[in-house]
């Protein structure tokens, strides 16, 4: 497979599990949080799911579209190890939706983000919350949800916290 078809089915992976998400969470209240905010696309896609009032993004350094930059009280910059443990006064509530784009090409490095990352991710997400990503999770409480029909399994992942 071509790196172009595997960017594309990435894509349609991540927008068909956001938008299953977005069906389940349709009658739950609360924030939605979004790791990586990179150019930007994923962000206006969930501002098209979501209140983009209750958006906010975590991101290293912003090099996005400018029409698609939070503002900078939904913009969370730094390190995510640690603006994450320090986030919830912020964010104002646990969130009900958490999707991860983390993945850096360097499978190893990928994998130990996303160990470091569980628990103080989920300190910050309410029972019944979901997790889209790129990665995979393994974090106590977390049950894996089936993926849209479109999605190849290892492809793109969604949990739910109990």
């Amino acid at each position: 497979m071509s790196r172009l078809d595997s960017f594309i089915r990435r894509m349609s992976a991540q927008r068909d599990c956001l938008n299953m998400a977005a069906q389940e969470l349709a009658t739950l209240s609360g924030p939605v949080l979004e790791f990586g905010l990179g150019n930007g696309r994923t962000y206006d896609h969930l501002r098209n799911l979501f209140d983009p009032s209750d958006i906010y993004v975590f991101e290293r350094q912003v090099n996005a579209h400018l029409d698609c930059i939070p503002d900078e009280d939904h913009l969370i910059l730094g390190d995510v190890l640690s603006t994450l443990p320090k986030a919830l006064p912020q964010i104002g509530q646990a969130a009900k939706l958490a999707h991860c784009d983390i993945g850096t090409g360097d499978k190893a490095a990928s994998m130990a983000l996303v160990k470091k990352m569980g628990a103080s991710l989920d300190a910050l997400l309410q029972s019944g919350a979901f997790i889209v990503s790129d990665q995979s999770f393994d974090v106590v409480g977390w049950s894996a949800w089936p993926l849209p029909e479109t999605v190849a399994p290892g492809r793109y992942y969604m949990y739910r916290k109990d």
